[in-house]
């Protein structure tokens, strides 16, 4: 049975609070799954100021894109590739191919490129300066690199897109329902974790094929990519928005004003996707609402230079 590090919840309750700084970060995504993907990968990149990348991961996924989740990793890996050629804060930045599959029990990490190199820097950063891991897509690469070595829980904090808003009916969200082992392990393991649901949450990150093509169409190859991507994602856009969910991690760590939250116990999480609440667990931060408009503003001008 995995022995996790154990946090004094003093320890823990300081990685929970905003940095307040720059941050190094990598970022862990499924880019090929959706369009938001995209814009969360320029917005970090766009960010330099407040956040350093160092680093890509492919996850896995599988739905109607790709022929299971090996597919859609390589798919994301490629794609990853693809917004490197176009934008040039990102050309040094090494990709790593992820999980070609989930999680098969509760203590089967799944060996990968990503989650090896996850281990190698989260152990090489001090105690005093975490490694933020930005995972918005199956948690699967992030939940092995700890079951290979639960010692970076020590040295990371895990801000995760996944799952819906607590008092949401069901937890049945893409990211998190893929991998459900890989998620158990994130919320039960007690590793940091700054938790931004999907429905009632960050679903207020809404936009148009009008916005799109005002602030984003004419900034670059990359602003043109974005649009296109948007445009290709539905075949009318009359009275049609987009959320763009995954932007919401960035936006978290360069001013958390823009998504309130708060600390709450880590929630059980049920077979059948489902959250059940228990006052002696530990500590996560939880946001529970997004400020649209803020968010979308600093992205748009970030992309005008």
């Amino acid at each position: 049975m995995i022995s996790y590090p154990k946090m004094t919840q003093e320890k823990l309750l300081q990685r929970l609070t905003h940095p307040g700084k720059k941050v190094r970060m990598v970022l862990d995504t499924d880019t090929f799954n959706e369009i938001d993907d995209q814009f969360a990968v320029v917005y970090a990149l766009k960010s330099s100021a407040q956040l350093q990348v160092e680093a890509f991961y492919a996850a896995p996924f599988h739905n109607e894109l790709s022929d299971g989740p090996a597919d859609g990793m390589e798919k994301s890996y490629r794609e990853l590739q693809k917004i490197s050629a176009l934008l040039p804060e990102m050309s040094n930045i090494p990709i790593y191919r992820g999980s070609t599959g989930y999680l098969s029990g509760a203590e089967s990490p799944q060996e990968s490129e990503a989650a090896r190199n996850l281990v190698e820097r989260a152990m090489a950063s001090p105690e005093d300066d975490p490694l933020y891991v930005v995972a918005i897509g199956a948690i699967t690469n992030v939940a092995s690199a700890i079951l290979l070595e639960p010692r970076i829980l020590e040295r990371i904090v895990v801000v995760w897109l996944g799952g819906h808003s607590l008092p949401w009916p069901d937890t049945r969200e893409f990211n998190l329902a893929q991998d459900l082992h890989a998620s158990r392990t994130v919320l039960n393991c007690g590793v940091p974790l700054v938790l931004i649901p999907c429905m009632g949450v960050t679903s207020h990150l809404l936009t148009t094929l009008p916005e799109v093509r005002e602030y984003v169409k004419d900034k670059g190859e990359i602003g043109k990519y974005l649009y296109e991507t948007y445009e290709n994602c539905a075949k009318d856009h009359f009275a049609y928005s987009r959320v763009i969910w995954d932007i919401a991690t960035i936006a978290y760590l360069i001013d958390e004003s823009w998504l309130p939250n708060e600390l709450v116990h880590s929630p059980v999480l049920s077979e059948d996707f489902r959250y059940s609440f228990d006052a002696s667990r530990h500590f996560i931060r939880y946001v529970h609402f997004v400020r649209r408009d803020r968010v979308f503003n600093d992205f748009f001008r970030k992309l005008e230079g």
